[in-house]
């Protein structure tokens, strides 16, 4: 038996874990389409026609989708490492949505607040975790 009591908080960041497989299959759905899609993607502006390719794009949202999904996984199990880990994923993960604020941003946005969710979770309530391992 353990002397170490949970408190109510660690919820938080199993929420976290989860919202952080979700956010990465999210991104590596994201990643795929673009993989798989047509290599350049057209938005017209007010100003001028933007090509822009996007086969690199969707690559580096895979990997960061799996990685995430991966990390959250390790997260929801309590290692400690992967709180870590998962924060710099996510920080890089909101911080990658913001070209895609002009062209959809609703997605962005949604992507965006759900990062900062984690980051929260995590940051705050992540040490409850720790007794849960």
């Amino acid at each position: 038996m353990s002397n170490t009591q949970q408190s109510g908080w660690v919820g938080w960041a199993v929420f976290a874990g989860i919202v952080l497989i979700i956010v990465g299959v999210f991104n590596a759905l994201f990643g795929l389409t673009a993989v798989i899609g047509p290599d350049s993607s057209f938005f017209v502006t007010d100003e001028a026609v933007w090509a822009i390719d996007v086969n690199g794009w969707g690559w580096w949202h895979l990997i960061l989708g799996i990685a995430l999904v991966v990390v959250g996984v390790f997260v929801t199990r309590g290692a400690t490492w992967a709180r870590t880990i998962a924060v710099i994923l996510v920080a890089l993960n909101a911080i990658s949505q913001f070209p895609t604020l002009p062209y959809q941003p609703l997605w962005a946005l949604l992507i965006i607040g759900l990062d900062l969710l984690i980051i929260y979770a995590l940051v705050v309530h992540g040490r409850e975790l720790r007794d849960r391992a």
